[in-house]
């Protein structure tokens, strides 16, 4: 394998986005390139498609894999949301306030 093909798969990788949920307790997200904030009700992530608020009850972050942008949440998911990029700066000016 050449340089060139491994900076293909390298950026594959950090461009796959997929959301997993398994009986509404188990979250799996790939493609996160920063997790900005977090609580036990409520995850702002910054994810390849834009951002994604996650919100429910009881929420913990159980993987982190930074390499990878692979994040694992559990607890009882409620809902899943995706910010606009006109959203995006309200929706982090609202978190930014609500978490200092």
């Amino acid at each position: 394998m050449n340089y060139y093909e491994n900076r293909e798969s390298i950026n594959r990788v950090q461009t796959d986005h997929y959301v997993k949920i398994n009986n509404r307790k188990n979250l799996e997200i790939s493609g996160v390139k920063e997790v900005d904030s977090f609580d036990n009700e409520e995850f702002l992530l910054e994810t390849v498609m834009g951002y994604l608020i996650v919100r429910g009850q009881n929420l913990q972050l159980k993987n982190l894999d930074v390499g990878e942008g692979n994040v694992v949440i559990k607890g009882k998911i409620y809902e899943l949301s995706y910010v606009d990029e006109h959203q995006q700066e309200k929706a982090k000016g609202f978190f930014s306030k609500l978490f200092r």
